[in-house]
């Protein structure tokens, strides 16, 4: 039985929390992991011109590594670009957006905080997951600027600053008619990077939605309805890392890479 091959897609390292559980749930799989690293960040991009990088990276990383699925493991990326992705190309998507609807489901003080990039709290689909299923909660949306940087430089194995990791996520914390927020989501597959962190600044204890494993159960389902192509010569190996730059090769870089599951990897040249 032929492998299904997987390509996972965000701006830089934080889909391999995606990666991970979806290795985790697909151990045949062959995954191939990429990252724009030479539009990082995505937060700051308009987004007309944002949605149309995304079109035309994906369409490269595409004809490299000949998926059967691909999974936008990027909440901004999905949110902006998601049906341009699936008029342009045949293969099955999958996608991650904020997970307001669990966060609804778990809350008991009806407080939610939504930690983000400052572009998924402005897209007006993160304000229609929260119109239809957190209607009756209070969310209190917040586009962090240096969040996903943060867990980036953890990665490589730099320090993290916890005064300004604590700065960076308060604005979620909040008191309200003698509640307090008790769901945090996790807006940015980069975030769940820095959970122990997050909890460890926190001024209380709060549960933190994480969708990498559900995303992960999505993608073995499309996988099994998904005819797959079998063996293909000249695509990138498994565990193999795309970088949209060259200035993505520091060693520290691709450790971070190798740790997490991609030990190999090649440049496909995409500047912005």
């Amino acid at each position: 039985m032929s492998k299904p091959r997987i390509l996972l897609f965000d701006s830089g390292m934080g889909g391999l929390t995606v990666a991970t559980a979806v290795a985790k749930q697909m151990p045949e799989a062959h995954l191939v992991y990429s990252a724009d690293n030479a539009g990082f960040p995505y937060g700051a991009w308009k987004e007309d011109a944002l949605r149309e990088r995304i079109v035309k990276v994906l369409g490269a990383l595409i004809a490299r590594a000949k998926p059967d699925v691909v999974v936008i493991a990027c909440n901004t990326a999905s949110t902006i670009a998601m049906a341009a992705l699936r008029d342009a190309y045949k293969v099955p998507f999958v996608g991650t957006v904020p997970a307001i609807k669990p966060a609804a489901a778990q809350t008991k003080s009806g407080i939610i905080g939504v930690l983000a990039t400052p572009g998924t709290v402005n897209r007006e689909y993160t304000h229609s997951l929260i119109h239809t299923y957190a209607f009756h909660c209070k969310v209190f949306l917040h586009g962090a600027p240096r969040l996903a940087e943060i867990a980036e430089q953890k990665l490589r194995g730099h320090k993290v600053d916890m005064a300004e990791l604590k700065d960076e996520v308060a604005p979620v914390f909040r008191k309200r008619d003698g509640g307090r927020t008790d769901v945090v989501v996790l807006g940015c597959t980069h975030y769940p990077l820095l959970t122990d962190e997050i909890a460890e600044v926190a001024p209380w204890p709060v549960i933190y939605i994480d969708p990498s494993s559900a995303i992960a159960r999505r993608v073995a389902d499309v996988a099994e309805e998904t005819p797959v192509h079998g063996e293909i010569e000249d695509v990138p190996a498994h565990g193999t890392v795309i970088l949209t730059s060259a200035r993505g090769e520091a060693s520290e870089t691709l450790t971070a890479y190798g740790t997490m599951g991609f030990p190999r990897h090649e440049v496909l040249d995409l500047p912005v």
